[in-house]
């Protein structure tokens, strides 16, 4: 272990979103005071008050999962605002925390960090080696920036700042609006309405080809735990689960989970986005954490949260 979590003051910056929420839950099995403030006490595009708020509020630990996320159209339609809003959130925290002697910052990259044809499975070293995905490159270039500026407060003042990629997530807390949501919780929408309706036919976006990685976002969470606890380095660190699926086999998977056999239409005239896209989790393996569900499993739990806190309401 190279840090211990007993006593010390653990912000999670961005705890309403998924991935925040769920390292939430999985801290509250370990002896530490979780913080949290949402954008109605501290504005994290705002340095001035990021600086205020952290020095008031002396954390020990910052989980820096706050960001502006979305799917392929909401990255396309948006650029603009996925990279002001992600360049300022993350450069006023990371130097509020070294300003403010935060003992350790994780931050959390993404994926689409990597070149869009990556050798495969992508290692942590193809950062940077080609052209990334235009459809969200102005996030991508955003995270990229985090993560090198944990590279180089680390280099420069000797602070613990690393940082950690995780792969598609989906679970608690996901985002099921069509206009703005991840493939799989799309899906899973589109297949509970289908089903709800009676709908002889789900219509998915490109070919059905694309393959693609997904994690359960509390195995992200327990992954995260793991690395603020027993990780320093300068390495941004690749978290997976190690099996991939095309968007086909996704579709297929939550039909049998929604109960719903529906005829599956691909509208070409929609983006596929990366054709292949799996991360090679070996370097965290070897720190010690490999514990993902199957997707199967994940995803029947996942539609279980989706009937009870959003269907239902």
């Amino acid at each position: 272990m190279t840090y211990d979590l007993t006593g010390k003051r653990v912000w999670v910056a961005g705890h309403r979103g998924m991935v925040g929420g769920a390292v939430v839950r999985r801290l509250a099995s370990e002896a530490c005071d979780v913080i949290t403030a949402g954008r109605d006490v501290v504005d994290l595009t705002d340095q001035a008050a990021v600086n205020a708020w952290m020095a008031r509020e002396k954390p020990d630990a910052i989980v820096l999962a706050a960001a502006k996320v979305g799917g392929i159209h909401a990255n396309n339609s948006r650029p603009a605002e996925f990279i002001r809003d992600n360049l300022v959130l993350e450069a006023n925290v990371i130097h509020a925390a070294y300003e403010n002697g935060v003992e350790k910052l994780l931050f959390l990259g993404s994926s689409c960090i990597y070149p869009k044809f990556a050798p495969q499975p992508i290692k942590e070293e193809h950062l940077l080696t080609g052209a990334l995905e235009p459809t969200n490159e102005w996030y991508a270039i955003a995270k990229i920036a985090g993560i090198k500026m944990c590279q180089a407060y680390r280099k420069q003042y000797g602070v613990d700042f690393i940082s950690a990629q995780p792969t598609n997530l989906y679970g608690p807390g996901d985002n099921y609006d069509l206009e703005s949501s991840h493939v799989l919780p799309a899906l899973l929408r589109k297949f509970h309405e289908a089903k709800v309706a009676g709908s002889p036919s789900v219509t998915l976006w490109g070919s059905g080809t694309p393959l693609r990685e997904f994690l359960h976002v509390d195995d992200l969470a327990d992954a995260l735990v793991f690395l603020l606890k027993s990780y320093s380095g300068d390495v941004p660190v690749n978290v997976g689960s190690g099996s991939e699926v095309t968007i086909r086999e996704l579709a297929e998977t939550i039909a049998s989970v929604a109960g719903y056999e529906a005829e599956l239409v691909f509208d070409s005239t929609k983006p596929d986005g990366t054709p292949r896209k799996l991360m090679d989790s070996s370097y965290l393996h070897g720190l010690g954490w490999n514990k993902a569900r199957s997707l199967k499993d994940g995803v029947t739990q996942t539609y279980d949260c989706f009937l009870r806190d959003v269907a239902g309401k």
